[in-house]
């Protein structure tokens, strides 16, 4: 969760430049380290606050699950959205859609954080289909989309769903389906997919190329999968001779839909010795920086760990205690002993 914070706060100021636009603001090299963006450095986006409202929403669904409750956990993270949503400056009566009608206001802790209510150049995708399910009740799925989108906001915020469960074709199916509510394209949802199962063996141990093989097994049993499978095996292919970005940008794109922002994160992660080297090449690109840094951290944060990450990012990362309490939590609720006191359903309400 911090990795990702940091590539995606990295990537930021640079996410709608051309690496020639980023050669000539930062040097040959390309951007080094945290640059000034929304009023200062280390500054998160829309990305990261998504990611946030995922594992909230997972850890609401897996209490309600211990408390007995008959638990939808795809209707939970679309609660968990439309509170996002709110943060945008949309008002909950309005656009908190059936969940208003239960809750005068949004409830739990992790929307009392003022921090997060600021608008980072959120999705027109997700914006749009929030608004769409807060009129109509109805959440989009694979099998009835909202849309024809596969931009990167589904997979951009998946990571989490490797919380839930031991079982990857599990977690393939919920990512699926959470980035389903937003982003209706099988490539919109099922690069979802393929991003938490890496996320999920590495955290078991498994080696980044095994962890992908893995992903990949279950991305082919699904329908409709050739266009994400063949651009995951051409990034996995490319990071054989650690690309410029001139050749990311003309193999794989420039990140602003599901398959390229993951085939270039993936590609970013196998290239890297460490943690600096691997957010620095899924950022400087032409495209969606922002989202590939994000991507590319919650990967090798999930392989290498905290100590990984430079201390100076750490240092300045916006929330940074936001995202390590909420990410405790998550290991809290997901290990062998979850609590079961009063407060902590105040802190993480059903639904």
């Amino acid at each position: 969760m911090l990795a990702g914070a940091v590539g995606d706060a990295l990537g930021s100021p640079i996410e709608f430049n051309s690496i020639d636009d980023i050669r000539h603001r930062f040097g040959q090299d390309g951007l080094r380290d945290y640059a000034t963006e929304y009023g200062g450095r280390g500054k998160i986006t829309d990305d990261t606050q998504m990611t946030l409202f995922t594992l909230e929403g997972l850890i609401r669904a897996h209490a309600g699950t211990r408390r007995g409750t008959d638990v939808d956990i795809t209707m939970v993270l679309q609660h968990a959205y439309q509170r996002w949503y709110l943060t945008q400056g949309q008002p909950w009566e309005r656009w908190g859609g059936v969940f208003a009608q239960r809750s005068p206001e949004p409830d739990g802790w992790l929307i009392t954080n003022r921090g997060l209510f600021h608008r980072r150049a959120p999705g027109g995708t997700c914006m749009a289909s929030l608004r769409t399910f807060a009129t109509s009740g109805k959440p989009s799925t694979p099998e009835n989309p909202i849309n024809d989108s596969k931009g990167c906001g589904g997979v951009m915020r998946a990571a989490p769903v490797a919380f839930w469960s031991d079982d990857p074709a599990e977690i393939f199916t919920i990512a699926v389906n959470s980035a389903a509510l937003t982003h209706g394209h099988p490539t919109g949802f099922l690069s979802a997919g393929v991003h938490a199962v890496i996320v999920s063996e590495l955290l078991e141990g498994t080696p980044l190329p095994d962890a992908i093989a893995v992903a990949r097994e279950h991305l082919m049993r699904w329908d409709d999968h050739q266009e994400q499978l063949d651009i995951l095996d051409k990034a996995v292919e490319l990071s054989q001779y650690k690309p410029d970005p001139e050749t990311i940008a003309a193999e794989l794109g420039g990140g602003w839909v599901g398959e390229e922002a993951l085939a270039i994160a993936v590609c970013a992660a196998l290239c890297a010795d460490d943690m600096t080297e691997g957010l620095l090449m899924s950022v400087n690109h032409s495209g969606d920086s922002d989202s590939t840094g994000a991507i590319c951290g919650n990967i090798l944060g999930a392989a290498w760990g905290i100590d990984a990450i430079p201390p100076s990012w750490l240092a300045e990362l916006e929330l940074r205690e936001v995202i390590e309490r909420l990410s405790l939590d998550a290991v809290v609720e997901f290990g062998p002993k979850p609590l079961r006191d009063p407060a902590w359903y105040t802190r993480y309400p059903d639904w």
